[in-house]
């Protein structure tokens, strides 16, 4: 399960590498906004280049930085980080989005109406090169992606195990609002889901667990610790509060669903419940996602990369034998400091500038 949170999706670049070097072969992927292009990407291409599939994604949404290459004061970092954002946000990303009109000016009295500020049709195209849709939509991985229909606020699910998947079901799922424009499919007004179900945990849970099944859940928030000093710091905050209590609630909701079905039915099958999350360093604060800047990319996925194989050893010491085992974000970010340095330089057996 796979979540959403745009360039913070780098993360699950170094979690799913770590989780596939591994040997560890997922037959589902659940994914929210960039966590279904993540998804879309590894079941859209054979074994053997789903990875080099996806490092390609994040090579094109890069900014080269001289943070990369060179330090920067921990002081400087923030701003620096925020710069690239906003550029980012003003100028787009090639291959993911860019401008769009009347857009932002739609405000202006006198202009025409829009939905959104920025276009992020050149997406399609940059799915349509790095994923092939024909082993998509085949026997293989189950894929799942999920929407949210602007009128009635319903979940809109797309799965290829019923639907036939195109870049358009994509863009749809990561129509982020008002950022991106929302998709019209069947009728149906779609955009990003993340505001409501940003990392799609119940899903999984709909049907009845197999014996020993595992669940690994990679989020992209994650409630820390700390009292917010700036604005900036605030806004960042709100945001981690925000998507992170959303899993806090169905994690928590789970858990007392599978505790009373397993008092119903005591021989129900045990099954794991793996939950990594991304802890942004100080640096990275309001604009983070947005934020597509080499040194952060590089930061993210290598955090995604320890912590899937700190989790993959938690993992093997337990024994589902019955009800639910839930592993949790480790509280104790083992590896990621306050040196970033040793972050980026444990992203490079990984991430390829």
């Amino acid at each position: 399960m796979l979540g959403g949170g745009n360039a913070l999706g780098a993360y699950h670049l170094g979690a799913c590498e770590a989780l596939l070097v591994a040997g560890w072969e997922p037959d589902w992927l659940i994914g929210t906004s960039i966590g279904a292009v993540t998804a879309a990407i590894l079941a859209g291409n054979p074994p053997s280049r789903r990875l080099e599939q996806l490092q390609r994604f994040w090579d094109r949404a890069r900014q080269p930085d001289l943070a990369a290459w060179w330090a920067v004061p921990q002081r400087l970092r923030t701003h620096y980080n925020n710069s690239h954002a906003l550029a980012a946000l003003v100028g787009g990303r090639p291959g993911l989005y860019g401008a769009r009109y009347p857009g932002l000016y739609s405000l202006f009295p006198g202009m025409p109406p829009d939905r959104a500020i920025r276009d992020h049709a050149p997406l399609a195209s940059t799915l349509n090169e790095l994923i092939d849709f024909d082993l998509l939509s085949s026997p293989g991985p189950r894929v799942s992606f999920v929407a949210i229909d602007m009128e009635t606020g319903e979940e809109v699910w797309y799965d290829n195990r019923e639907h036939r998947i195109t870049p358009l079901h994509l863009l749809a799922c990561t129509a982020l609002a008002p950022l991106f424009p929302p998709v019209e499919i069947d009728g149906r007004l779609l955009c990003d889901a993340g505001f409501a179900n940003n990392l799609p945990i119940d899903r999984v849970f709909r049907d009845r667990p197999t014996l020993g099944q595992l669940s690994i859940a990679v989020d992209l928030f994650c409630v820390s610790r700390g009292r917010p000093e700036t604005l900036d710091e605030t806004v960042a905050r709100v945001q981690d509060l925000g998507f992170a209590m959303q899993t806090g609630r169905s994690v928590a909701a789970l858990r007392r669903e599978q505790d009373l079905l397993r008092r119903i039915e005591p021989g129900r099958p045990g099954s794991i419940l793996a939950h990594l999350a991304y802890r942004a360093p100080g640096s990275q604060r309001s604009l983070k996602a947005l934020d597509f800047s080499e040194r952060s990319l590089r930061e993210r996925a290598a955090q995604g990369a320890a912590d899937m194989n700190f989790m993959l050893h938690r993992i093997a010491r337990e024994t589902p034998d019955n009800g639910l085992v839930y592993l949790g974000p480790d509280p104790q970010p083992h590896h990621h400091g306050k040196n970033d340095a040793a972050a980026s330089d444990v992203a490079s057996s990984f991430y390829q500038a």
